[in-house]
């Protein structure tokens, strides 16, 4: 199959064409401003599909809407009418076609040129007002406030809102592309003669702002954000991609002694807390017990033992524990235990609480295995 695809150097153009090339669509054609108007001609009549999704919507003159919003669309469609393989089209309209200004109306005046190629040539057509886009590759500045406050929070510059209640309407740029894809394939979402992206997120600015500023001050409390709620697990993986080359890592606290170290790795607001421990060779760690809090061990290099008493038997349990073959281990609450390194190298335990330390309430009592 022959994809013609405009705007393929834009923030949905680059997506879709890296999400086409997974799933083994390779006969792409694709158009940018750097296209020759023979090229495009070229490629209109070879396309057994269309993606349109150049357009311009922050132009340095008004008069540039109709140039890249209509007469683009209509210079396209009249290439794809030469041809006799009625390649179905898809457009990238947007929620402000037909509001009373240069930009919605060039949107829709994209539209009409769309609906009205599809009747009178018997063409399937496919129409997305899409809402907010936001996601990886996009642009700060120009494609979404999204992209704007993950750029700037991410290099320690202000944000502006103007009004923290007012409700955005969001689509997370994979399941853009998956609804395109869908569309290709003849499966998409309808409403009478528009199409939709069926995953929206609405959600007010002030709260955007606030959870976007989260995610830097994430490295500090690391604190992982709520990855349960669908929008914050995007806003991350947005917020992510906007990080400078040298800012992708971090250093964390350290507690260092003769025995080794101890150093809190990633905690959760309602999934406990992991931290990374390490013992020096025939070091005795622990020798402490619980009510509540339990935890999860996971000796990834090096070797040593775990051991288990309740507090009112003499009887010890082991468990040796190797990095070279990763066991779990469960500490259940009510008996006391210990983990020793039996090596000769330093031993790196993976340990995981079901709760995020709290010093007022350790549920913490020492007493020897």
């Amino acid at each position: 199959m022959n994809i013609l695809i405009t705007g393929a150097n834009g923030f949905i153009g680059k997506n879709l064409v890296a999400e086409l090339k997974n799933r083994n669509y390779n006969d792409l054609f694709l158009v940018d401003k750097q296209t020759s108007d023979t090229q495009l001609k070229e490629y209109a009549q070879l396309a057994d599909y269309v993606f349109h999704l150049a357009g311009v919507n922050r132009p340095k003159n008004e008069k540039e809407f109709k140039e890249g919003n209509v007469n683009f669309t209509e210079n396209l469609l009249n290439y794809l009418s030469i041809s006799d393989k009625k390649a179905p089209i898809m457009i990238s309209s947007s929620k402000q076609a037909g509001l009373d200004n240069p930009y919605g109306q060039s949107k829709l005046g994209g539209e009409e040129l769309i609906f009205n190629y599809g009747k009178e040539n018997g063409v399937r057509t496919l129409v997305y007002r899409f809402p907010n886009v936001f996601g990886k590759w996009s642009r700060p500045n120009y494609n979404s406030a999204i992209a704007t406050f993950c750029y700037n929070v991410s290099r320690d510059k202000e944000i502006m809102v103007n009004d923290v209640n007012t409700m955005m309407e969001l689509v997370y740029i994979d399941d853009v592309v998956n609804e395109l894809i869908k569309g290709l394939e003849g499966k998409e979402s309808r409403e009478e003669d528009f199409c939709f992206v069926p995953t929206v997120h609405k959600q007010k600015l002030g709260w955007i702002a606030e959870t976007i500023n989260s995610f830097k001050t994430s490295r500090e409390n690391l604190v992982l954000p709520d990855m349960g709620d669908e929008l914050t697990k995007k806003l991350y993986s947005t917020y992510l991609s906007f990080l400078e080359e040298d800012n992708f890592s971090y250093l964390l606290k350290m507690n260092v002694d003769d025995r080794g170290s101890f150093t809190e790795f990633l905690r959760t607001t309602n999934a406990g807390q992991t931290s990374i421990n390490i013992s020096k060779s025939g070091i005795v760690k622990g020798n402490h017990w619980h009510h509540t809090k339990n935890e999860k061990f996971l000796v990834v290099s090096g070797n040593g033992v775990i051991r288990f008493r309740k507090p009112d038997s003499k009887e010890v349990i082991e468990y040796f524990v190797s990095g070279d073959k990763l066991e779990v281990v469960d500490i259940p609450v009510g008996y006391t235990h210990n983990i020793e390194n039996l090596g000769s190298n330093d031993m790196v335990t993976v340990m995981w609480v079901n709760e995020p330390f709290n010093p007022n309430k350790p549920d913490t009592f020492f007493l020897e295995v």
